[in-house]
């Protein structure tokens, strides 16, 4: 099957309900009927769906971003609270403006004379109409990364509680319930972003009750990363009971103990880079045992794949220590499994669903679209179903990032660039 020819959907034991087309996203989250979409770019920020009647969903309220620097691509909600981050636009794109004064020194040294425009975006691996921009950004710096909290009792009219101001590029991917938030930030005098904890006792004024971080992070402390850049930072991490469940990038997978929410303690970790190739996205326990066995879910992210390497895929771990995570198995997807997989765009893994579903687990996996996996057999994961949508318009191929499940086992498929898509499994 050749993408070109595809007009609509590829799909097994998976219909769409219904569909919209809006601007794309990094994360949707459903509750009490709406959903709840943070987009991934500037001018769009919120937008809050009515979904009861998920063949006709429509939207009913819009946030806009406070400017064009800045995304509010995440977004949790708890009881009548909604959280939205406030993160740099463009991030990696304006992080090589670190590198300007150090590769035109070079280049000067080097060359003996003051670098070209197009020396210096050479060097530093932008095109040379991009170094304006860049030049500009780093003059400009960014000051206005946090997140913020809103009131939801009526979705339809979110209203503004606190603009809670963090550090560097701001705040990423979080979790939240009805007492704490759980942010993944840059804070000053930390390398890349760590776990920062405020309680929502009162949301008006969210007040910081604890930090961690992984040891080499904290340079105002003294500490020396032994590895370059932010390679090594918190994605986010998930509080189930009292723990936290911390997806750390090239670092891998690391349980907290929060039994004393001011004092979080490392458990363990495990890490599997290298040899592995892509980065640890969502680490998350379920909460109910699948064939008598307690088990986590971890799925890397695919980021700037190499051809020849390992796409990203999920592993199904033995949680039963939660100090000493062991892998059971893995599930990865083929290339044939999509004919959006030859075309240049994102393939392998992205993020599954944070809520334990029976024994299936829904993930997305860029332009491999949806996956429904069983793992009655944890040792065995089964492919049980898929949703692959037609690509956006002006897209070479969908790039499923994010889904989300309701109480009526509905789901909701958000695509990265544009659409957003209401499922059925058919399967059981």
């Amino acid at each position: 099957m050749n993408a070109s020819t595809i007009n609509g959907p590829v799909a097994r034991n998976v219909r769409r309900i219904g569909h919209l087309d809006i601007p794309g996203g990094g994360q949707v989250v459903v509750k009490g009927g709406y959903a709840y979409v943070g987009h991934m770019s500037p001018p769009d920020g919120t937008s809050i769906i009515d979904i009861r009647d998920p063949a006709n969903p429509r939207v009913v309220a819009q946030i806009a971003p406070m400017d064009h620097y800045s995304h509010t691509h995440k977004v949790r909600v708890a009881g009548n609270l909604m959280i939205t981050n406030v993160e740099r636009h463009r991030r990696h794109f304006y992080r090589k403006g670190e590198q300007l004064d150090g590769a035109t020194a070079k280049l000067t040294q080097t060359l003996g004379r003051a670098p070209t425009d197009a020396e210096v975006a050479a060097a530093i691996g932008i095109a040379e109409k991009d170094l304006a921009d860049l030049r500009q950004g780093h003059a400009r710096g960014y000051e206005d990364g946090g997140f913020r909290v809103w009131n939801i009792a009526d979705p339809a009219n979110p209203k503004l509680i606190s603009y809670v101001k963090t550090g560097g590029i701001g705040v990423h991917r979080f979790d939240m319930d009805e007492n704490y938030a759980y942010i993944s930030t840059e804070m000053e005098g930390f390398v890349g972003n760590i776990l920062v904890i405020y309680d929502l006792a009162d949301p008006s004024n969210p007040r910081e009750v604890a930090r961690w971080w992984l040891p080499g992070q904290h340079v105002a402390g003294g500490e020396k990363p032994t590895w370059p850049g932010q390679r090594y930072r918190l994605h986010h991490a998930l509080r189930v009971g009292d723990k936290m469940w911390a997806a750390c990038w090239y670092a891998g997978a690391y349980v907290i103990d929060v039994s004393d929410i001011t004092r979080p303690k490392t458990l363990g970790s495990y890490n599997y880079h290298p040899p592995f190739p892509e980065p640890t996205h969502t680490l998350m326990p379920l909460p109910e045992p699948i064939g008598g066995r307690q088990l986590a879910l971890m799925i890397d992210e695919e980021h700037d794949h190499v051809p020849g390497q390992l796409h990203g895929f999920m592993w199904i771990m033995d949680a039963s220590d939660p100090a000493n995570l062991k892998p059971i198995s893995t599930f990865a997807l083929s290339e044939f499994a999509s004919p959006f997989s030859q075309t240049g765009a994102r393939f392998g893994a992205h993020q599954f669903q944070e809520k334990q579903f029976g024994s299936l687990v829904f993930a997305t996996w860029f332009a491999g679209g949806l996956r429904v996996i069983d793992l009655a057999d944890p040792q065995v994961p089964v492919e049980v179903g898929h949703f692959i949508p037609e690509a956006p318009s002006g897209q070479i191929a969908p790039q499923s990032n994010d889904v989300d499940i309701d109480e009526r086992g509905l789901l909701y498929l958000l695509d990265r660039n544009a659409g957003f898509d209401i499922l059925a499994f058919d399967g059981q």
